[in-house]
């Protein structure tokens, strides 16, 4: 995830998504460098314009997707178990048995 961080910083401060740059953030916060995860990172971003996709994600988390616009999560409604037949289960066993 510090990687992602890393990029969207970058980004941020109008420098370049490359390998050194990501590493110099990664480091600084502190955390682990892992050389072929920054490598495929930045592979991965390059040619992408991380200002339009950070405004398609914004509209995208904008956008309701229920009716539910209370902020509570939606109840859940129970399901009942349904109730298996006696006379069924019975057949079953006496042809497991004879």
């Amino acid at each position: 995830m510090e990687l992602i961080y890393s990029a969207l910083l970058l980004h941020k401060l109008g420098k370049e998504v490359n390998e050194e740059n990501v590493k110099s953030i990664v480091v600084a916060a502190g955390s682990k460098v892992d050389e072929s995860k920054i490598k495929s990172l930045v592979a991965s971003l390059k040619g992408v314009d991380i200002a339009k996709e950070l405004e398609n994600a914004s509209l995208v988390a904008a956008m309701p997707t229920s009716g539910n616009d209370s902020g509570k999560a939606p109840e859940k409604k129970e399901e009942k178990p349904k109730e298996e037949k006696k006379e069924a289960t019975a057949e079953g066993l006496s042809a497991l048995f004879g």
